[in-house]
């Protein structure tokens, strides 16, 4: 018997064995097909002619018909749209090789081929997709070659640690996650969505001034400053195409690379269209190779894709790239099939059930393919600053769609502005986009609550004795007698479908979807701060639900529609023009005439912003030489800002646009007096870089402002007074310091006096303490008052000195403050109180000094006085505290505060210079960049390019190893155009976008 099953044994382990070699037989077959596939050589290029700009014949053309549109754009923009359309569940992308090893270039194709002509003249060939990808279609094993001085790591000198740089790549090119076209939930039907405005565009006035014939010697003069910024440009493109090519940001200092976006190389598709304007062909041509291989389906770098960074320097890069060098006619199709491409994508953010975009997608098909709404506390900025991309795509390809997904942004900003906000006119910071009424929400159900609890009231009573004929009541009897009906309640029906966002959401839950781990919220209550939690919000649990349809139904009833409303995590509201808030007022004007001032919503957004601005935030500050200067400021309100509003004059970098969208308003809009302001809000930022050590504007500071916009004198009591708030306590503090001195001084007269006294030796119970018991407890409570009026000291006295750069009153009498050195705290004044016994509550506090927890055995202290209490510091006068807070925070005259002193290589303030040598044709604003250009450029050089810099307060400041993408698309745009022929990208032929991209105006 033990033979035999010894032998079933044998027989089963035989049978795996054989099923094993039978799988191994199968799996070499399988890897010998694979093999035979593989190609050992690059696919040849294609023997098509070269796409693109000869350098040899320069075509660019001069004048305002250098880049004129054509029409046969139609035709490939209709071509590009029927790839999109031939595939319902994704885009037509080209497939993308990936790495497999560490530290590779994911998006890297083989480097491309050169031919030389019959005039040995060099050209590129453009890169070849199709070839490409034939070599792609092998799994793992096709494998393209190192960035050789690309950051590539362990080779040339692209290696580094800096936070926010590059990763390592180990991601197997089996597990990359791409991006995939997926049905909407909240579809707009074909007969609603909003067309493009037709019709001749409307007659505009002129927005540049009429330039008349200029000097030998001011030609001269002028070309010598543009032939500088170009070389600024030359070698900061260099730097990054040497040392971060295909990556975001280029770090100067230590020549590394940094991928803040998604890795879609930022820094040159944002500077396309200034390789153009500048004349740098050959770099043009080179940068659409590396546009080729971006693949926008996918990102290793982030998993949330940043809408409003996204759309205004990749689509609105590309785009302006397409129109400048030529639309159609130019042959630079990749720029349109790039711009389609990421269009498509980034059309999944609209679908919500009011349209409203999510600001932060979560791109992956297991997120992307839920639904989701729009969030609660999104920045106005942020919001309103897709109009300008998507309408110019949609006026380039025809498609509706595009244009539609920001129309009904604006149609939502319109109402709201016509609805009325808190400052009429303008818009808070934070905008509540969910369309839904959060408060009726909370009153629906507060009232179906009520309704609930006496149908429960009503079984009870009925549980033993139904009567005849009654009904109990039901959800849906509870639903018909609620306040709010469905119908009214704005149901989308379809749209709708999705429940609110889970805003307060603070756990996940791990689950599985087509093998990816999925983290999605499990409800409760969420940080406020984590805003793309929310803005990504999925209704994961719905979608996964047995029930979901009926779960679906009832969160119907909880939406009550509603259109934009304020979204402050506080009941208070911020109002102004800078950061979070901006670029939504710059767009109005800007899409008007993108328009061909078809669309009336837009001059009408912009009448209003602009009224607001004047009545509630411009002011001009108190500086010394009296210049005539405007800033605008920033409003806090609780909803009344009449009686209620606090004000912050501040003055900010990003605020500096303004000036540059007043002038151009006021021209196109025949308002002359908003054209002055322009000037003197451009002058105001021009004013703030003339008056610091290094020459450039702070992020961030505040001054002094003016009762009378046209009665202001300087007045330095007054500077120094908004300097120290407190200045009004400042003698009382040291005539009672002065006092106490006295009164210390007479005390210590008559501790000497009393010293050896022969009825002091001991003290016994409660009804004799010492006295000198007595006086070191009068002695301590005069020290801590002392110093607690003192607390403004001079810092390094030892004394507290947080009162000086935070402005608090003086601390109170008696207060503790463990962090000062030798003060007595209030516990161990309280100990010494005590004539009951020792304070077991005290802790190691009932014990200070020489004064023992046993009080009634308290011996005479031995000590000197002078060595136990020692006289604390003077507490400074008003003259001392504004010289030393001058002194410390290195503010320049006119400032009050500079809290925010960096630089990040901004444009803004030379934006607004621009604009104003347009329109009034004044050299002087020529002048006064050029100071700027150079001040900028001394302070913020490396070696490969420019970087941030930390403090603009002192001479030298350090360098942040930061290069932002807008260095070279803005910046440096900027300056080069204020040097150039005033014909180049015309304002009478272009606009441009909140990152310098030119449109073509439509003709």
């Amino acid at each position: 018997m033990f033979r035999l099953r010894r032998y079933r044994y044998y027989v089963f382990f035989a049978a795996v064995v054989v099923f094993l070699l039978y799988r191994v037989t199968q799996n070499s077959e399988q890897w010998e097909s694979v093999s035979a596939s593989i190609p050992y050589t690059n696919a040849p290029p294609k023997s098509a002619p070269e796409r693109g700009f000869d350098i040899t014949t320069n075509k660019q053309s001069s004048g305002k018909s250098g880049t004129q549109f054509s029409a046969e754009d139609d035709d490939l923009a209709q071509q590009s749209l029927d790839k999109t359309e031939k595939d319902s569940e994704k885009v037509k992308i080209p497939d993308l090789k990936s790495t497999t090893t560490e530290g590779r270039d994911k998006f890297e194709i083989p480097t491309p081929l050169t031919t030389t002509d019959s005039s040995d003249q060099t050209r590129v060939l453009v890169y070849d997709k199709d070839a490409a990808a034939k070599t792609t279609t092998a799994p793992l094993i096709d494998i393209p070659d190192k960035n050789v001085g690309q950051g590539a790591k362990g080779v040339g000198k692209g290696i580094h640690g800096a936070p926010g740089a590059h990763k390592s790549k180990t991601q197997s090119a089996t597990t990359t996650i791409h991006w995939k076209k997926v049905p909407e939930h909240f579809p707009v039907p074909k007969d609603e969505i909003i067309p493009l405005p037709t019709g001749k565009p409307k007659p505009i006035p002129a927005i540049q001034y009429e330039f008349a014939k200029e000097s030998t010697e001011a030609r001269e003069k002028r070309l010598d400053r543009l032939a500088k910024v170009k070389a600024e440009m030359v070698r900061g493109w260099n730097g990054y195409m040497t040392y971060a090519k295909g990556h975001d940001e280029l770090s100067p200092v230590s020549k590394t690379f940094r991928d803040p976006f998604c890795g879609w190389a930022a820094t040159l598709v944002d500077a396309l269209d200034t390789l153009w304007i500048m004349g740098m062909k050959k770099e043009f041509e080179e940068a659409l190779l590396e546009v080729e291989k971006i693949d926008f389906t996918t990102s290793e770098y982030r998993s949330e894709i940043p809408v409003f960074e996204t759309t205004i320097r990749y689509l609105g890069g590309l785009v302006a790239a397409y129109d400048v060098s030529g639309g159609k006619a130019g042959g630079y199709d990749i720029l349109l099939e790039k711009a389609i491409e990421l269009a498509e994508i980034l059309m999944g953010v609209f679908d919500t059930p009011n349209r409203m975009p999510v600001l932060y997608y979560n791109w992956k098909p297991a997120f992307a393919s839920l639904p989701k709404r729009a969030q609660a506390g999104v920045s106005v900025a942020e919001l309103g600053s897709l109009a300008m991309e998507f309408t110019r795509l949609a006026q380039i390809t025809k498609e509706n769609k595009y244009y539609d997904a920001v129309a009904r942004i604006t149609d939502a900003f319109y109402e709201w502005q016509e609805r009325g906000t808190t400052i009429p006119g303008i818009f808070p910071e934070r905008v509540d986009a969910t369309g839904c009424n959060r408060t009726a929400e909370a009153e629906i159900a507060a009232k179906k609550a009520e309704l609930e609890e006496q149908r429960q009231i009503e079984l009870g009573k009925t549980s033993s004795k139904p009567i005849k004929g009654s009904k109990p009541l039901s959800i849906d009897d509870i639903d018909s007698q609620s306040d709010v009906a469905k119908d009214e309640s704005g149901t989308l029906h379809r749209r709708s479908a999705v429940g609110t966002p889970d805003e307060d959401a603070t756990g996940k839950e791990k689950t599985t979807h087509n093998g990816e781990d999925i983290y999605a919220p499990t409800g409760g209550a969420a940080s406020p701060k984590n805003e793309r939690d929310q803005d990504s919000f999925q209704s994961e649990s719905q979608s996964s639900s047995v029930d979901s349809e009926t779960e679906q139904e009832k969160e119907k009833s909880k939406c009550v529609a509603q259109g934009l409303a304020p979204g402050s995590w506080s009941y208070s509201e911020q109002y102004s023009m800078g950061g979070s808030q901006d670029s939504t007022y710059e767009y109005f004007p800007k899409q008007w005439l993108l328009l061909g001032g078809l669309e009336p919503k837009y001059k009408a957004l912009h009448t209003k912003v602009a009224a607001a601005v004047k009545k509630w935030l411009l002011y001009r500050p108190m500086i010394p030489d009296d210049r005539d200067i405007l800033f605008s400021a920033k409003i806090n309100t609780q909803g009344n800002p009449e009686t209620d509003a606090q004000v912050e004059w501040e003055v900010t970098h990003l605020t500096c646009f303004i000036g540059g969208m007043f002038g151009m308003a006021g021209k196109i809009f025949e308002a002359p007096e908003d054209v002055e302001i322009g000037k003197r809000l451009t002058d105001g930022c021009v004013w703030a870089y003339e008056n610091t050590p290094s020459g450039i504007m702070p992020e961030g500071a505040t001054v002094v402002p003016c009762a009378e916009v046209n009665n202001c004198h300087w007045n330095e009591t007054l500077y120094w007074q908004w300097l120290d708030p407190l200045f009004e306590t400042r003698n009382e503090q040291i005539a009672e310091f002065e006092k106490q001195q006295k009164e210390r001084k007479a005390q210590k007269a008559q501790n000497a006096k009393m010293k050896g006294h022969k009825n002091l030796g001991m003290s016994s119970g409660k009804t004799g303490s010492s006295s000198e018991g007595r006086i070191d407890n009068s002695r301590a409570a005069d020290f801590d008052e002392e110093l607690g009026s003192s607390s403004q000291g001079i810092a390094g006295s030892g004394v507290d000195t947080v009162g000086i750069h935070k402005r608090a009153p003086p601390t109170p009498v008696g207060a503790s403050n463990d962090g000062n050195s030798g003060r007595v705290s209030e516990k161990s004044t309280q100990a010494t109180e005590s004539n009951d016994g020792p304070n077991v509550n005290a802790g190691n506090d009932a014990v200070v000094g020489s004064v023992s927890s046993d009080i009634d055995q308290a011996p005479l202290a031995e000590a000197d006085d002078e060595s136990e209490f020692p006289d604390p510091a003077s507490p400074m006068s008003h003259k001392e505290y504004v010289e030393n807070k001058i002194l410390s925070e290195s503010l320049p005259p006119g400032f009050v505060s500079a809290n925010y002193h960096a630089y990040i290589l901004r444009p803004e303030a030379i934006e607004s210079v621009w604009y104003m040598y347009r329109i009034t044709g004044d050299t002087t604003w020529q002048d006064k960049g050029w100071k700027m250009f150079n001040a900028i450029v001394s302070q913020t050089r490396t070696e490969a390019g420019n970087s941030a810099i930390n403090n603009v307060l002192i001479p030298n400041p350090d360098k942040t190893d930061e290069m932002e993408s807008f260095w070279l698309a803005e910046t440096l745009k900027y300056f080069y155009l204020l040097y150039s022929d005033p014909n180049l990208i015309s304002l009478d032929d272009w606009v441009l976008n909140t990152e310098a991209h030119p449109f073509k105006r439509p003709a």
